[in-house]
């Protein structure tokens, strides 16, 4: 998949798996937008790719998504991808969760998805493009004290479809990933916070049918293919990327 002469924003990917899918646009001929709430991490990991430029910036704000995508045209000349990444995870059951933060969460992992959506496919009018959502298997199974990060997961679902059926015709494609236990440094840090990190681990690694947990490359490849012309024809699809877990019941 060769993606030379174009242009990819990826947000959240100053680390973990925006990371990982920003690396791989780059290894693939594109020039990437790698945009990030954590400026520093956004510098460091442009630096790393070539032709890259960092954008700080957060997705739930208006005038940064809006920032975003005209730093990416006017650094660039055109928009081709958006990679939808960043976001957050709160736990906690409706009767323990603050107000605050299940806002919060919204405003993340579900609002900043619609205002860089609704920036970048003015830019994308005419010459095409594809947008790629990266939502979780929390979108189709459930699990305990996870309702604000479920709810915005589920919600990327709908979305998608939305905008693939409002959009087809201005030649925009929009597809969701939903990806499983992928490697980390957030994963890392959620199995450290547990009495038992090293036993959470096991049981998630045994969860997996091919044994083993995802990695961001894995993601990266998924994200991809449904930006690449190999996928034309795919647009308000779900791709589940779990290594089966959901499948076993997981």
């Amino acid at each position: 998949m060769d993606f030379s002469g174009r242009v990819a924003l990826v947000t959240g990917a100053a680390a973990g798996i925006g990371l990982g899918v920003a690396s791989r646009f780059a290894e693939a001929g594109a020039r990437v937008a790698v945009f990030d709430i954590d400026g520093s991490g956004a510098e460091r990991a442009a630096a790393a790719l070539p032709g890259a430029i960092a954008i700080r910036g957060d997705v739930a704000s208006e005038a940064d998504t809006r920032n975003a995508v005209a730093q990416a045209v006017a650094a660039f000349g055109r928009l081709d991808t958006l990679v939808n990444n960043a976001g957050i995870e709160l736990n906690g059951t409706v009767t323990e969760m603050r107000p605050e933060d299940w806002d919060r969460q919204m405003a993340v992992n579900l609002r900043g998805v619609f205002l860089l959506s609704g920036a970048a496919i003015p830019a994308m009018r005419g010459a095409g493009g594809s947008i790629v959502n990266i939502a979780s298997v929390h979108a189709l199974v459930s699990y305990p004290r996870c309702p604000a990060y479920d709810t915005t997961k589920a919600g990327l679902l709908g979305l998608t479809r939305a905008m693939a059926l409002d959009h087809g015709r201005d030649g925009i494609r929009v597809n969701v990933i939903c990806p499983g236990y992928i490697e980390t440094p957030l994963l890392q840090r959620w199995f450290n916070s547990l009495d038992d990190g090293q036993a959470e681990r096991r049981r998630a690694m045994a969860a997996h049918p091919v044994g083993r947990m995802g990695t961001p490359r894995d993601i990266a490849e998924a994200v991809l293919f449904l930006a690449s012309d190999a996928a034309s024809f795919i647009t308000g699809a779900s791709l589940v990327v779990d290594g089966g877990m959901t499948i076993a019941g997981h």
